[in-house]
C-alpha cells in the first residue's frame, strides 16, 4: 500500500526560509563571489599602491549599522577609562561606555593613548548600546609607563600593518614590545617610555605621512563610493588589506586606516615593485572562496564574524 504524502503549508515555508536564510549567509561572505578587485583603479604615490576592492550583486546591503570607534569619540558617545589601577590586574582591558543608541565597531589594531598606558584594541567587536560597563581587550605600546596618575584618554588612529600583523597573528606581548623597539630603532626615534606613538614627535615624518595620506584622501574623495576595502602594496609584496561588510563600514575607518598604511610606506617602504600577477595571486588565496580564504587568514590575517555573518577581514 502507498504512502499517503500529507501537504504541510507551514513546514514548506520553515524550510524555504531555512534556505534563504542560509543563502543569505553563504552571500555575506567576502570573496570573489561578492567583491572584486579593481586593479585598473589602483592609485600609487610614492611607496605605495592601493587598489580598491568593490562590491557586486548588491553585497552589503544588509549589514547592520554601526559608528566607527573613531566617529563615536569623537561625538563624545564613547567614553574610555581605565578599569582599575593595578597594573597587573588591568592593564590589558580598558572600560568603554556607550553613551547611544547606535552600535560601536571597534577594530584590532586601532590605538589609544593616554590613560595610565598607551594601548592597542587586540580584537574586533561590536559594543552594543546596553548603557553599562563594557570592556575590550588592549595591549600595552607603551613599555616603560604605567602612570599613578591617568592621562585624558584619545583616539590615535590605526597602527601600521607590520605591527597589527604581530598582533593579530601572535597575540603575544612581549612580542609587541619587541616589534615597536625595532621599529623606533630602525626610524632612530627616541623613546624615554618605548612608546610606539612616540614617532608622532617626528615633525619630518608626520608632514611626510600628511603627504601621503592627503593624496590618497583626496583620490578616494573624487572616487565614486562603491568601496568595501584595498589592498596596499609597497616595493615587492602586499603589505596588507582591509574588506568589510558595507560601503559605510570601510570609508567610516577609511582615515584611520590609511595613516597606519602611510606610516609604514614612508618608514620602511620601497618604490613599488610587485607585478600584477604576483598582486592576483596573493587575491586569488584571499578571495577565491570560503575554504581556502580561511586556511590563508589562519597565519595572514583574521576574520571577523558576528552571528554568522563577515563584518571585516584583513591580511597581510
Amino acid at each position: 500500500m502507498q504512502a499517503e504524502i500529507v501537504y504541510s503549508p507551514v513546514k514548506f515555508f520553515v524550510t524555504i526560509a531555512c534556505l534563504f536564510f542560509f543563502r543569505f549567509l553563504q552571500a555575506q561572505e567576502i570573496t570573489y563571489d561578492n567583491v572584486y578587485v579593481d586593479y585598473d583603479s589602483a592609485i600609487e604615490f610614492k611607496n605605495l599602491r592601493i587598489i580598491p576592492i568593490r562590491p557586486k550583486n548588491g553585497f552589503g546591503n544588509r549589514v547592520p549599522k554601526a559608528i566607527s570607534l573613531s566617529q563615536a569619540i569623537k561625538q563624545g558617545i564613547a567614553v574610555i577609562s581605565e578599569r582599575g589601577t593595578a597594573s597587573t590586574e588591568n592593564v590589558h582591558f580598558l572600560r568603554i561606555n556607550n553613551h547611544s543608541d547606535q552600535t560601536i565597531y571597534i577594530s584590532s589594531g586601532e590605538l589609544i593613548s593616554g590613560g595610565r598606558q598607551d594601548r592597542m584594541i587586540t580584537r574586533d567587536t561590536l559594543l552594543e548600546p546596553n548603557g553599562r560597563d563594557q570592556y575590550v581587550s588592549v595591549m600595552c605600546v607603551e613599555e616603560l609607563r604605567w602612570s599613578e596618575k591617568e592621562k585624558k584618554f584619545a583616539y590615535e588612529n590605526f597602527a601600521n600593518p607590520a605591527l597589527r600583523k604581530v598582533l593579530d597573528v601572535n597575540k603575544n606581548q612581549v612580542l609587541i614590545w619587541q616589534e615597536i623597539a625595532k621599529q623606533l630603532g630602525e626610524s632612530n626615534i627616541p623613546s624615554k617610555s618605548s612608546a610606539y606613538l612616540s614617532r608622532k614627535t617626528d615633525k619630518r615624518m608626520l608632514q611626510l605621512n600628511d603627504e601621503y595620506f592627503n593624496f590618497f584622501k583626496q583620490k578616494f574623495k573624487n572616487s565614486d563610493s562603491a568601496v568595501v576595502g584595498f589592498v596596499c602594496m609597497s616595493g615587492d609584496k602586499v603589505i596588507g588589506s582591509d574588506i568589510f561588510a558595507s560601503k559605510d563600514l570601510f570609508f567610516s575607518q577609511l582615515d584611520p586606516l590609511l595613516i597606519g598604511y602611510c606610516d609604514q610606506a614612508m618608514y620602511v617602504g620601497k618604490p613599488v615593485t610587485i607585478t600584477r600577477e604576483e598582486e592576483k595571486i596573493y587575491l586569488d588565496k584571499l578571495l577565491t572562496d570560503k575554504t581556502s580564504q580561511e586556511a590563508f587568514l589562519k597565519d595572514n590575517g583574521k576574520i571577523f564574524r558576528q552571528q554568522g555573518q563577515v563584518i571585516h577581514i584583513n591580511s597581510f
